[in-house]
């Protein structure tokens, strides 16, 4: 049986190497552990993998110039960094690929109830029905849960504490936005008929 030996001690620094293979070596460690990580990847995390004083956001910058015309990109959501393919291509992924339980699949009305969570969040279904002048089923809020697109909120501070309804990470990911700051101005998703505003003062 081999002994246990300990882990190298991990070289952030790599002052062994010419200035522009050690800039080299950083953008493929960044590289690296995009490529592994199936969720955004934050700047302290990618920080831990180069020299203490480099910018991670020129390392960003250096690898997204590098990747020009591949077919897939550096997307900067939810908090941080992942790879996503480019748009142009995913009539061929849809094509070739078995991408069906990564699809939204949600009807116009879903992404409009969705929509109104993440401008009005924390919301209730009591406020969801103030917005929409209906009750909003629990099937429809179930489609949002199962993709991870909303999660529980605080509950409403009113009698019997309803849930509340809230965005998740994942909702920030799916639309390719970095945070909620991110969001279209409501005008123009009022423009492309989704609703996100109640007709009426109402309680949520």
């Amino acid at each position: 049986m081999a002994e246990d030996r300990p882990e190298p001690e991990f070289d952030r620094e790599l002052t062994e190497l010419p200035p522009e293979l050690r800039w080299r070596e950083w953008m493929r460690r960044i590289e690296a552990v995009l490529f592994a990580s199936a969720s955004p990847v934050p700047r302290e995390d990618l920080a831990r993998v180069v020299g203490q004083a480099v910018s991670v956001d020129l390392l960003i910058e250096d690898l997204s110039a590098d990747l020009e015309g591949r077919a897939f990109e550096i997307a900067q959501v939810a908090g941080g960094w992942m790879f996503r393919t480019r748009v142009a291509f995913a009539p061929a992924i849809r094509a070739a690929a078995d991408v069906g339980g990564q699809l939204l699949d949600l009807s116009d009305f879903d992404v409009a109830v969705l929509a109104a969570i993440a401008y009005h969040q924390p919301i209730s279904r009591d406020g969801l029905k103030d917005i929409f002048g209906k009750d909003i089923n629990r099937d429809l809020i179930g489609r949002l849960y199962a993709r991870n697109l909303i999660g529980t909120g605080p509950r409403a501070p009113r009698r019997g504490a309803p849930y509340t309804f809230v965005t998740t990470e994942q909702f920030l990911v799916a639309f390719g936005l970095d945070s909620l700051r991110d969001l279209p101005d409501r005008e123009q998703l009022e423009d492309a008929g989704i609703v996100v505003d109640p007709p009426h003062v109402g309680a949520s």
